[in-house]
Formats: C-alpha cells, structure tokens, sequence
C-alpha cells in the first residue's frame, strides 16, 4: 500500500484554520494526505514552537510530495531540521499576516513573528493570500518591516517573494447554510419563523471577543442606538478565548432586552440566529477576508462594514462607513424606517454575487494546487 503522498501541518487547528482543511480533504482520498496538527490555543507558542514538535511527530520515512501548511508554521525552522522535507512542494496558506497585524501598542510588537512570515515565504514555493488586501499589505510592508532592523538594511526580499504570491479566496461552504434571502419578499410559509420582527431590526455582531475587531466602537455605536430610542435588537456573539473586552463590562445591564444573545452560539444556534438577523455588523480595526460577515450576508443580513481593511474589495460602497458617526446614522435610519431598510437590503441582494468566495467554486483551485 502506497503511502500519503500530501502532508497537511496546522499549528492553530480551529476557526478558519480547521474550516479551511476540513473543506479541502471532504474532496481527498484519505490515503492520500497525513495531517498533522495542535489545538487552536496559545498561538504565540504555535508560532515560536510549532516547528519544532513538527518536527519531531512527523515520520522521517514517508514518501511526501507536497507540504501544505498555513502561516502560523515557521517553515524554514521545520525545514532546517528536517531537510528531508526540502524536496516537497512547499504551500503557505495565509489566513492573515503579522506585518500589518495591530497590537494595543507599538512596544508590545514582538518583530519575531512577522520575520518569521518573511522567512516562510521565502522557504515556500506558492503563496496563497485569502484576499488582496492580504496580499498587498504583506508585501507593502516587507521592507518597512525590515528596515527596523538597526545596522544594516536587507535588500531584494520583497522581489523573491512577490512573484511566488497569488490570491486564492477562503472557500465558504454556502451551500451548507439555509438561505433566507429566498424567503424575502416572498417567504414560504413553512420558513416565514425565520424571519425577523417585522418593525424591530435585529442587528448581529458575529466576531472573536479581541481588541483588533474593535468591541468598543461596537458598544459605543449600541448605547447611541438605546439613547435615541429606536427600535432595535442585538446579538452579540463569536468565540472569546480570553477574558470579555472591558468594553463589554455591564452592557448587558445597559441594553436590558435589546441584548438577546450575548456569548459564543453552538453552530446550529448561530445559524438559526443568522436566519433571523437582518443586518451584520463589522466594527473591525483589522480584517483579512472575514467569514462571519459573508456566512451572514448569506443568510440575508445586510452587510456593514468599515471603508477599509479587506471590506471594499468584498461589498459595495453604500455598505461602507469611514466614521463611527456614519455607521450610527446608518443603523438609526434603519431601525426608525424598516421598510426602507428592507428596500434597500432587497435592492443589495440583487446585485451582490456569492459565487466568488463559495467552496464549490474555490476548492478545485486547492486540489490543482496540491496535485504533484
């Protein structure tokens, strides 16, 4: 019997991270691929020490011909100590990247795991960003980056890199999710209890509990909405590994009943609460592609979502705000005159196409990919 010809390594196996592999080996044979991975926690350890037990818990006899693995990994470490892997075809997949990724302040920037992205790339022989802005952002910045290196300056590593760079986006299963948006403007009886109240807007705000997705705009934006008294409910979840953003300290006091889902959703809850959203909110100070707004978008929330970051090369600019005060005046608007928002949410979905970021359309350029 033949062994697995693809190796599969994923330091941070959760999230998107694990979405990503699961979707891609549902089209594998299973004797074809080995993966190895860590839990989704600790990721500063995945990243300084990944390599390593890598390295160790791979076996040495092996007939590997290809290596996918994703940005987390510090693939020249791996390769340095196990050169017998230097002969595979090497693929880095980037979820995000550290050269442009914010930290609460500028002393804290540990340059270690940008350089070793750098270092990565420059071990792989493909590249793959989720997003352009992903893309352009790391390479942008390479040199930047560097260039806080004191006594001497590092030349040409943009050049090496960049040409062995694309942009594949991240496969979403769409048509895993029911889809509400058939439902809007002419909703089966059988399916009209998904759909929301028909005066009270449920906004949703679907993210990790983390400083960089900016809960403190959300808040701010929430407690204008509750002072100018307009009819409105919210949920608020996505998965918080730590503690909840101070922000979020008595919120749920200060919204009372507005706040109806407050915490991480078990999958079939999220996707029900979803079906009953009709607008999705993003607040983010940093994104690279963002699955929870386009799942949502699908389920048939209207998408809003600031004019930077990945979210102009996704949505439309009616759906883009540039300041706190933009957003709050958009969401007021709404909740004051759903049937507005309704027209305008209708007008939305029959312009905006899915196909573009869904797994039946991305997967196969994965598995071409990995063909030897």
């Amino acid at each position: 019997m033949s062994k697995p010809s693809i190796l599969i390594i994923e330091p941070f196996y959760g999230g998107s991270h694990k979405q990503l592999i699961d979707t891609i080996i549902e089209c594998l044979n299973i004797c074809d691929y080995e993966i190895f991975s860590l839990p989704a926690k600790k990721w500063h350890w995945r990243a300084r020490t990944g390599a390593l037990y890598f390295s160790q818990v791979i076996p040495t006899d092996h007939e590997y011909k290809v290596l996918f693995t994703s940005s987390v990994l510090n693939l020249a470490e791996l390769l340095g100590v196990r050169p017998d892997l230097v002969n595979c075809k090497k693929i880095v997949y980037f979820h995000e990247n550290q050269l442009v990724y914010p930290v609460r302040e500028v002393k804290e920037r540990d340059c270690q795991y940008g350089l070793n992205q750098i270092l990565t790339c420059l071990s792989a022989d493909n590249i793959i960003f989720n997003s352009n802005f992903n893309r352009t952002s790391f390479l942008d910045s390479i040199t930047p980056f560097l260039n806080i290196q004191p006594d001497f300056k590092l030349k040409h590593i943009r050049e090496k890199i960049e040409k062995k760079c694309e942009v594949i986006y991240y496969p979403i299963k769409f048509h895993a999710f029911p889809n509400k948006r058939l439902m809007i403007g002419g909703a089966e009886p059988s399916l009209t209890s998904l759909m929301s109240d028909k005066d009270c807007l449920h906004l949703i705000w679907p993210h990790r509990w983390e400083h960089d997705k900016n809960p403190k705009l959300l808040v701010e934006v929430l407690l204008e909405l509750y002072k100018r008294q307009v009819d409105f409910k919210v949920t608020i979840c996505g998965e918080n590994y730590q503690a909840a953003p101070e922000s979020f300290d008595g919120l749920q006091d200060k919204l009372g009943a507005k706040l109806i889902n407050f915490g991480f959703l078990p999958r079939d809850k999220y996707i029900k609460t979803l079906l009953s959203g009709d607008v999705v909110i993003s607040t983010a100070g940093h994104e690279f592609y963002g699955v929870a707004m386009l799942e949502a978008t699908y389920c048939g929330c209207m998408p809003i979502a600031p004019n930077k970051l990945v979210y102009p090369e996704i949505y439309p600019k009616e759906n883009l705000y540039n300041t706190s005060n933009q957003l709050i005046k958009m969401l007021y608007n709404w909740c004051r005159n759903p049937e507005l928002f309704r027209r305008q949410r209708d007008t939305f979905f029959e312009y905006f196409t899915f196909d573009r970021y869904s797994a039946q359309h991305l997967v196969p350029k994965f598995l071409e990919k990995l063909r030897i």
